[in-house]
């Protein structure tokens, strides 16, 4: 019985796509709640992870389109109801 050892699936800069997945993270809560917080956090996670160049580009874009629905879900759902919070 030999023991195989398997390399995870990494770029040059693992920071860098933990930044795309916590973007992702960040931006699928923040569409649910505290968007304010959450929105920005995943723009800024989004776009340092590819600057930083990941190999996850996929969830540093999902992360930067759930960032940006995020603030405009915002907009929109303070607008109807004339407060910064909202609920639905």
């Amino acid at each position: 019985m030999t023991s195989t050892w398997i390399p995870l699936k990494t770029g040059p800069h693992p920071q860098a796509d933990r930044m795309a997945v916590a973007s992702f993270v960040c931006g699928l809560l923040g569409s649910l709640v505290f968007n304010v917080f959450f929105g920005p956090c995943a723009l800024v996670f989004g776009v340092l992870a590819l600057r930083r160049g990941t190999i996850r580009r996929l969830r540093a874009w999902l992360g930067l389109a759930f960032g940006v629905l995020d603030l405009v879900l915002l907009v929109v759902l303070s607008t109807a109801t004339g407060t910064v919070s909202w609920h639905v």
